[in-house]
C-alpha cells in the first residue's frame, strides 16, 4: 500500500473529522475479513497496517498448548520453543502470514473502507445538522414526485413531504421554490430521512416570525395559532409593551405581512387576533370577522355561549362550522353560538342590545388588496 493511502487519512481527518485512528482500526479490522475471504481461511488472524511506510501484515494467532487438535488455531509448545524458547503453555503466538498478493487486495479493501466511513461520516454531520433544525422553516426545491411523497431538496438532502402533510389547494410541480416545515428527522441505516410539512400550524407560526420583525425579537408574542391549511387560519397575538399595537404589527403598512403570508400558502385566509386571559375577550376576539354581543363563561366545563346578532349568525358559524371550529382551537373553550332572538326565548340574554365585545382584529384574504377591515366570508 502506497504512502497516498497515510495522505487520504490525514485530509479526511481535517476535512470530515473522522479520527485517523478509528479508519485504521476499520481498514485493519476490514483486512482480517478479506484475509479469511479470499483465501479461505479460518486462522484467528490480526492486520497490522503501518503508517509511516504504508505497508500491511497479516499475523495467524495461535494457542499454545501441550497436544494440538486443530492447527489453524493452536501450535505446540516444541515448536513455539522453535521461534522463541520462552513460550509457555496458554501464550500466543503470532507467525506472519502475509500473501504475495495482499497488497492489492489491501488497497481496494481500505478504499471500500473509507469510502464508506466517509459516507457514514456525511451521513452523520447532515443529521446533526437537521436534528437540530426540528420545528423550523426552510425554502426547498421540489425534485419529483411518487405515489408516496414529493422529493424537496433542501441541499444536502432530500425531504419527504407525504401527502397527508400538503395543503389541498397546492400543487407542486418540479423546480418551484417552497418554505417547508421540518417535523420530523429520523437516522436510518441510508441515512437520515427529514419529513416536512406545508400544513403544520408551525409553518405559519414561522412564517409571521420571518415577515413580523417585532415577533422574531420577543415584541409581539403568538400565543396560539389554529389552522386548517389552504382554506383558513387564526392566530392570536399578545405584546405587553403599551406602545405596540400587536395585531398591527403582524398586518403591516398596508398589509403587506400579513400579504407576503397569505400568498406563500396560496390564498390561505389568516384572521390574526388580540389574546386576552379573559375568555370573555379572547373568545369574542377568536370569533372574527363576527360581531359578538355577549360571552357567557362555564369555568367548568370550560364552555362559552356566545351570542351573536341574528344577522351575524352565519357568519359566527362559517361554511361547515368553520369559523367556530377554528376560533375553539384557538381558545381551547368550547364554544356554542346563539343568534340574539334565540337567546333571548331561552331566557339567557335579557340585557338591552349593547356594542359588539370584540377588540381589535384583522382579516386576510388571497385576492385583492388588504386594507386592515374584517371580512366576512361566506
Amino acid at each position: 500500500m502506497s504512502s497516498e493511502l497515510v495522505d487520504a487519512l490525514t485530509v479526511l481527518e481535517k476535512e470530515k473529522g473522522i479520527s485517523r485512528d478509528v479508519l485504521v482500526e476499520a481498514i485493519e479490522a476490514a483486512l482480517v475479513s478479506a484475509y479469511r475471504r479470499n483465501f479461505n481461511q479460518a486462522q484467528n488472524v490480526r492486520t497490522d497496517l503501518n503508517l509511516a511506510n504504508g505497508t500491511i501484515r497479516v499475523f495467524a494467532r495461535k494457542d499454545v498448548v501441550e497436544e494440538v487438535f486443530d492447527s489453524r488455531l493452536e501450535i505446540s509448545l516444541e515448536d513455539a520453543h522453535k521461534i522463541n524458547p520462552s513460550y509457555e503453555v496458554g501464550d500466543v503466538v503470532e507467525i506472519e502470514v502475509t500473501p504475495k498478493d495482499f497488497g492489492r487486495i489491501a488497497a481496494q479493501t481500505a478504499k471500500q473502507v473509507v469510502t464508506q466511513r466517509v459516507r457514514e461520516a456525511e451521513r452523520g454531520i447532515i443529521y446533526n445538522e437537521f436534528i437540530d433544525r426540528e420545528d423550523d422553516i426552510m425554502t426547498g426545491i421540489v425534485q419529483r414526485k411518487d405515489a408516496r411523497f414529493t422529493y424537496v431538496s433542501l441541499g444536502k438532502v432530500e425531504a419527504l413531504l407525504a401527502p397527508g402533510e400538503q395543503a389541498p389547494n397546492e400543487t407542486y410541480h418540479p423546480h418551484d421554490r417552497i418554505k417547508v416545515y421540518i417535523t420530523k428527522v429520523e437516522k436510518t441505516t441510508k441515512g437520515p430521512q427529514i419529513f416536512v410539512s406545508r400544513t403544520h400550524p408551525g409553518l405559519l407560526k414561522r412564517l409571521f416570525e420571518i415577515e413580523v420583525p417585532e415577533i422574531y425579537d420577543g415584541t409581539v408574542e403568538i400565543r396560539s395559532v389554529a389552522r386548517e391549511a389552504g382554506d383558513r387560519s387564526k392566530i392570536s397575538v399578545y405584546t405587553d409593551n403599551p406602545d405596540v399595537d400587536a395585531v398591527g404589527a403582524c398586518v403591516g403598512p398596508k398589509g403587506v405581512r400579513v400579504q407576503a403570508i397569505v400568498n406563500e400558502l396560496h390564498g390561505e385566509k389568516i384572521d390574526i387576533v388580540k389574546w386576552s386571559d379573559d375568555p370573555v375577550e379572547f373568545v369574542a376576539n377568536a370569533l372574527s370577522p363576527s360581531k359578538v354581543l355577549d360571552v357567557i363563561v362555564d369555568e367548568k366545563a370550560k364552555a362559552t355561549t356566545v351570542i351573536v346578532p341574528d344577522y351575524q349568525l352565519s357568519l359566527a358559524i362559517g361554511k361547515r362550522g368553520q369559523n367556530a371550529r377554528l376560533a375553539a382551537k384557538l381558545t381551547g373553550w368550547k364554544i356554542d353560538i346563539k343568534s340574539e332572538t334565540d337567546a333571548r326565548e331561552a331566557g339567557i340574554y335579557p340585557h338591552a342590545e349593547t356594542a359588539p365585545l370584540q377588540d381589535e382584529t384583522a382579516s386576510a384574504e388571497g385576492s385583492g388588496p388588504f386594507d386592515g377591515t374584517n371580512e366576512e366570508i361566506e
